[in-house]
């Protein structure tokens, strides 16, 4: 059952309603308004940043503790509801406000911090991710252990004093840009799952490098990252040693969610290029009675936008539900495997609709929402990869949500 909360929430959506517009910075009311896109992670790269608009405005919020608003007020958070907090949400969707953190800290290392981290690491960590203070990435992939997790290789010696650590992670979104790295590390070589821990490590450390991968999009979010003799606290493990892969676990469960949730609209989806419908009015035409001008590319444009409408209501039941029973369950898998499959069919159908000026790369002849067009197509082929294949969601799904056996 959902979490209604307490108290007047309609006295809570005032206040809300009024604090966001009194609050709200009057540079971001444009919508064409000159902000550095990386300044909605936060992060060391913009301490010292007192003039841009984006910044101001997670700052007032983290202020607030709203940037976090269900996370205890002890933390940096907002102690709200879950009623109230998805009052604020609403109230900020209706005023059009720009979101003021996007944090891997907020959607993923947060929620396992609260759970399994001890007073002095939550004392630590969250409220700097609710200021917006630190940029995390993830270090969980490796060349030889992507779908298979629990084999990872990167070794994390004990030294006394210190662990010591080596070894590669691939697929790190943003580690380039990030100032700290939640990283699975083997701290047991004689077992594989039981073997694995759950360390923060600091990416200024000597011995952390990373290399940007290019995509086919054009785009390089990943990055390789080599961990070469590096030093880490003792203080930095989280839990007990070899007791990361529950830690692990939680974790794939609040990264699913939320990657199900930005599959919605995001370029990536092909949603920055506009309305399927609209768009393909504008360039395949329409029938006498206004309807677009192809049958079949009707109907499979109509279908597309009924399955998200559906998905939409069932992320937000799942995301009630969660909230409510204190965390996501495996259902968050079928989530994130319907959000890929949907993404990627609308970025097929964003390109058939254009025609010939869905094939444009750069250059003349082709505008700005037909070239995020190409290349969000070309960067969903990622959607059913990351955060667990669509393979190794579906064997989740099955095992722990339909209780099915292994295959013989």
């Amino acid at each position: 059952m959902a979490d209604f909360g307490g108290g007047d929430l309609e006295a809570f959506r005032a206040e809300a309603r009024a604090w966001l517009e009194a609050n709200y910075p009057a540079e971001l009311r444009d919508p064409d308004a000159k902000v550095d896109p990386e300044a909605t992670w936060g992060g060391r790269a913009f301490a010292d940043n007192t003039t841009d608009p984006q910044i101001a405005w997670m700052r007032k919020v983290a202020e607030r503790g709203w940037t976090a608003p269900t996370w205890p007020k002890a933390y940096g958070g907002g102690g709200l509801s879950s009623a109230e907090a998805r009052v604020l949400d609403q109230e900020i969707s209706r005023g059009g406000y720009r979101s003021p953190l996007a944090s891997f800290g907020l959607w993923m290392l947060g929620p396992v911090l609260l759970e399994y981290a001890n007073e002095a690491q939550k004392q630590e960590h969250l409220p700097r991710i609710v200021r917006g203070e630190i940029r995390w990435c993830q270090g969980y992939s490796e060349p030889g252990a992507g779908s298979d997790l629990a084999g990872l290789q990167t070794k994390c010696e004990d030294k006394g004093d210190h662990w010591l650590i080596n070894g590669q992670k691939i697929w790190t979104s943003y580690a380039n840009k990030a100032d700290w790295c939640f990283c699975l590390v083997r701290t047991d070589t004689t077992k594989k799952h039981e073997g694995v821990s759950f360390i923060l490590i600091d990416m200024r450390t000597p011995g952390v490098e990373t290399r940007p991968i290019k995509l086919i999009s054009g785009e390089s979010p990943f990055c390789e990252t080599f961990f070469t003799d590096v030093k880490v606290p003792k203080e930095n493990l989280v839990g007990k040693v070899n007791g990361g892969w529950e830690i692990a676990k939680r974790l794939l469960q609040y990264e699913r969610q939320n990657i199900s949730g930005g599959f919605g609209g995001g370029g990536g989806a092909g949603g920055a290029a506009g309305d399927l419908g609209e768009l393909a009015r504008t360039y395949v035409g329409v029938d006498d009675t206004g309807a677009v001008d192809d049958p079949d590319l009707r109907a499979r444009i109509t279908k597309n936008k009924m399955d998200f409408q559906s998905f939409y209501l069932t992320l937000a039941r799942v995301a009630a539900e969660s909230k409510a029973s204190n965390g996501p369950s495996a259902a968050t898998s079928i989530i994130k495997y319907a959000a890929a499959s949907l993404a990627q069919e609308r970025s097929e159908l964003m390109v058939e609709t254009l025609g010939a000026q869905g094939l444009g790369w750069e250059g003349e002849g082709f505008s700005p929402n037909e070239l995020v067009a190409t290349h969000g197509w070309l960067r969903s082929k990622g959607n059913s990869i990351e955060g667990g294949t669509s393979e190794i969601n579906l064997n989740v799904v099955s095992k722990r949500v339909l209780g099915l056996p292994d295959p013989q």
